[in-house]
């Protein structure tokens, strides 16, 4: 389809509303968008009907069927002419014709375009100069002058086409491209849906998404700064959030907005605090909520909510016209006259630019009065909860927030929006049934205001007394609490008993003693009998001459004697039970080889040339990833029990050092996890240096290994598992799917996403008998699992099961929409729930990665945001090094002592 006017003006609005008219799709309907249609066309028709009056009958042209006849056209004003013009084309709703200045100088156009509205935004400049662009490259002359007709006393506004034209060239390439591109443009909810046909549909799709466009105070720039690092729903994004204390020099300060933190708040569905808010109303409460009609500036009704002790009074002050405005201004101000020590209680910025409004226009109360008191002192909900109060809902409007705390509308007006429709059909009709709908409507948004008030007023101080009219509030979390800050592996609770035992029976050491040591030798020794630590002997401090070298060890040659060194060796020494220094005076020869150019001659338990030996990194190493102690703690435990004198950049280079070492380790890890039939895999966020990332684990049963990008891409974990042939377990992240092998999906993610689902909807009885025949079908597994392990010739019988819960499943008669959408999840992905049961040895759940990313966690937690990706990528490769040992019951630390990089010649030696 070509670009029209129609679709250019519905990409300015969204790329998304464009793509899907241009496909011929329909939308579900919406009542502004439909309203607002109906105003456009028939503001259209009576405007053009105006202006073809103004112009004689022998100078008007209607729908000029070619371009050749409007440059020779005669006509003054032409409307309704359809143009095509290369790719372009627009249906113009008016043409004016101006005649030639001269010989030899050719008829100018301007184009004309009818908007009903009094207030005309930037979009609507470029609309006009998109058909002044179509209209010029159809005649081939230059159109610099078109007018926009608007509002309600026909205003002419003329906009110069040359100042538009850049930004009008950028958005229609951006058009073009999102027309001819072979998928849909990623999908983004923004301030237009509300009148949008295709609303529902889109804000369904996001929902299914959990995209991060819900969030309404996003901006745009701040969500594509979130997909740079590879977070796209609000479920990821609410992992994110940390609590920080803030510096004395900020406290007085205003704390920043956390989007992390509204979107945990919605993931726990829970109100979350931070600092310490405090609501103090003093006086009497006076909840205002004022309707108008924006474009007007125009303010209709003012709803009035007074609560003195326990009576609560309701005033409605309703304007026909205009004229009345004046009216409703001084009834509102002798109503706040009267109120003893009044407070006023607005929600959002509206009510605050109605003050301003009406003093202006019909002048304000008297200085120091009552009602110039309450004006001046009025209390805005939104500023106080900003930043501060975050209630589980995806915007901070307050039909979403009073909606989650139980309040309903009685009117049938669902909206702001909404309500300018009734305005006009009252104006048209001056039905008394339409005004009574409009005033109950502001009666239940002050309604609404109280409680939202009195609610967050038990938040600040829970010894406010007044009692909310809807539900109980919920568990409140306050983000300073170390409960808060130190719950970051939960308890695992439901109301289905059969999970709680399936999630005992997923902890790794369950599983390590009582599953795995039915279905392998090697942790059935190690349950035995713990590899003894290697004994070392002590010597004491010495001296030690080199023997001379006769020739170059890299080419044979002889060496060229440069002359004798003495070096102190500082290193210490590891008993079975303590550790002393231990430092060594060499003397020896150095030697230059003329064919290799380079230096011979310095003993080798000199580490990388420096002055400490190998011993003092295996101490580092051990420290900084054994122990997750930060380097500077590491540098501060050698000088101080030792006496090395190190800086903290020798440790950095020591740790660095003993990176590049064991980089060939890694290596070999990931060589044979890709070998094997097993792999576990998991990705988890780093905050480092002004940027953030993310770390792949790939686990094994016996090995792990560790890698870093910077994106979530899927590309990056087909590249280090190309070639696997085995079963990849996984959480349901979609970039798992893709690798060309056989999956298993962890069924602990299903079980407690089927949790949260049961508490979300408890009286769902469709989805429960869901939850209960999966509950039973996986209890028997694991019951089996637990008596015989991992083997298919025990698991097999279960796929009976499977296929008997899953013919229930299809052939249910489900009427919840919860319901049918889990019943299209578990049938969508049964090839990927049960591979286990056709293996030996693949497990139900992501068990050995998901322990590897806790052990990556306590280390995240020392180097976060103080690590390079460089850094990190030295640490990740000593992590995967120890976290081999622990998986193979070798000693970490007395693998870095015995030098070795192979963990089967290690453990065979000390099992010996």
């Amino acid at each position: 389809m070509n670009p029209s006017s129609g679709l250019f003006e519905a990409f300015l609005k969204c790329p998304t509303k464009c793509y899907l008219r241009s496909v011929g799709e329909v939308g579900s309907g919406n009542a502004y968008a439909e309203w607002a249609q109906v105003q456009n066309d028939t503001y259209r028709t009576e405007s053009t009907k105006r202006l073809m009056e103004e112009v004689p009958e022998a100078e008007r042209a209607i729908s000029p069927p070619t371009t050749d006849d409007i440059k020779a056209a005669k006509w003054r004003v032409a409307k309704d002419v359809h143009l095509q013009a290369g790719t372009l084309e627009s249906r113009l709703h008016a043409v004016e014709r101006f005649p030639s200045e001269g010989r030899g100088r050719p008829a100018q156009f301007a184009t004309i375009r009818f908007i009903p509205f009094n207030k005309l935004t930037k979009d609507d400049r470029l609309l006009v100069a998109f058909d002044a662009l179509v209209l010029s490259e159809a005649v081939g002359r230059e159109v610099r002058l078109a007018k926009i007709i608007h509002g309600d006393g026909q205003a002419v506004l003329k906009v110069k086409i040359a100042s538009p034209m850049g930004t009008l060239r950028e958005q229609t390439g951006k058009m073009q491209a999102v027309l001819t591109g072979s998928t849909p443009p990623d999908l983004v909810l923004n301030r237009y849906c509300t009148e949008c046909e295709f609303r529902d549909r889109c804000r369904q799709k996001a929902l299914e998404k959990d995209d991060l466009s819900l969030l309404s105070g996003m901006a745009e720039k701040e969500r594509k700064e979130y997909h740079a690092t590879g977070i796209f729903t609000v479920t990821q994004l609410s992992f994110t959030f940390r609590p920080r204390r803030r510096p004395k020099r900020l406290r007085d300060k205003r704390e920043r907005y956390h989007h992390s933190l509204k979107a945990l708040a919605i993931r726990e569905k829970k109100i979350h605090i931070v600092g310490s808010p405090e609501l103090k109303i003093e006086g009497t409460p006076v909840y205002l909520d004022v309707e108008g009609i924006p474009d007007r500036a125009f303010y209709y009704l003012i709803g009035i909510r007074v609560r003195e002790g326990d009576s609560v009074s309701q005033h409605s002050l309703w304007a026909d016209t205009l004229n009345d405005e004046r009216t409703i201004w001084h009834q509102f101000l002798e109503i706040i006259r009267t109120v003893a020590n009044p407070t006023l209680i607005h929600y959002g910025s509206y009510e605050k630019t109605f003050f301003r409004t009406m003093c202006e226009r019909y002048g304000g109360p008297e200085d120091g009065s009552v009602a110039a008191v309450a004006i001046a002192g009025a209390r805005n909900l939104v500023s106080f909860m900003f930043a501060a109060v975050y209630f589980p809902t995806y915007s901070n409007g307050l039909k979403d927030i009073a909606g989650w705390l139980g309040y309903r509308w009685s009117s049938g007006i669902t909206s702001g929006i909404e309500s300018l429709i009734w305005r006009v059909k009252w104006e048209l009709s001056k039905s008394a049934l339409v005004r009574q709908r409009l005033i109950t409507y502001n009666e239940d948004d002050c309604r609404a205001l109280q409680g939202v008030t009195e609610s967050l007023a038990r938040i600040a101080s829970p010894t406010v007394c007044h009692e909310v009219e809807a539900a109980e509030l919920p568990e409140i979390v306050q983000t300073s609490s170390p409960s808060f800050r130190d719950g970051l592996w939960g308890p695992f609770s439901s109301p289905v008993a059969a999970f709680e035992e399936i999630n005992r029976a997923a902890k790794w050491d369950y599983q390590r003693n009582r599953v795995y040591v039915r279905s392998d030798d090697v942790p059935r020794r190690s349950a035995k009998a713990k590899a003894q630590m290697t004994k070392r002997s002590t010597r004491i401090n010495k001296e030690m001459t080199c023997e001379p070298m006769l020739c170059c060890p890299s080419c044979g040659k002889t060496l060229h004697r440069k002359g004798l060194r003495s070096k102190k060796l500082y290193d210490i020494r590891f008993s079975r039970f303590g550790v002393r220094r231990w430092v060594v005076m060499y003397h020896f020869a150095t030697y230059w080889c003329y064919r290799c150019k380079k230096y011979f001659g310095e003993p080798e338990p000199f580490w990388s040339s420096g002055i400490v030996g190998r011993n003092v990194v295996v101490f580092v190493v051990f420290g900084t990833i054994d122990l997750c102690m930060p380097q500077r703690a590491v540098t501060e435990c050698l000088n101080r029990l030792f006496g090395l004198g190190l800086q903290q950049g020798v440790v950095h280079r020591l740790k660095a050092g003993a990176a590049e070492y064991y980089a060939d380790t890694r290596a070999g890890i990931l060589a044979g996890l890709v070998r094997g039939n097993l792999i576990h895999a998991d990705e988890t966020p780093i905050v480092l240096k002004k940027k953030r990332g993310y770390v792949w684990v790939l686990a094994g049963f016996r090995s792990v290994v560790y890698y870093y990008s910077e994106t979530r891409e899927a590309d990056f974990v087909h590249e280090l598992l190309a070639g696997f042939k085995g079963v990849l377990v996984s959480d349901f992240y979609a970039a798992y799917d893709s690798v060309p092998c056989s999956q298993q999906k962890c069924l602990i993610h299903l079980v407690r996403d089927l949790n949260d689902a049961v508490l979300d909807d408890p009286y769902d009885e469709d989805l429960r008998n869901i939850v209960t025949d999966f509950a039973d079908l996986i209890g028997s597994i694991v019951k089996t699992i637990d008596r015989w392990g991992l083997k298919r010739r025990f698991l097999g019988k279960h796929l009976v099961g499977v296929d008997r819960f899953y013919r229930k499943l299809t052939k249910s008669a489900l009427s919840s929409e919860v319901a049918l959408k889990w019943r299209e999840r578990f049938v969508g992905g049964r090839e990927t729930l049960f591979t286990f049961l056709k293996h030996d040895g693949v497990p139900w759940n992501n068990n050995n990665a998901e322990r590897a990313i806790k052990a990556f966690a306590r280390l995240r937690r020392t180097i976060v945001g103080l690590s390079t990706p460089t850094g990190i990528d030295e640490y990740l490769i000593l992590l995967s090094v120890c976290q081999t040992c622990r998986y193979s019951d070798v000693d970490f630390l007395g693998f870095l002592l015995s030098g070795e990089k192979d963990f089967d010649a290690f453990a065979t030696r000390s099992r010996r």
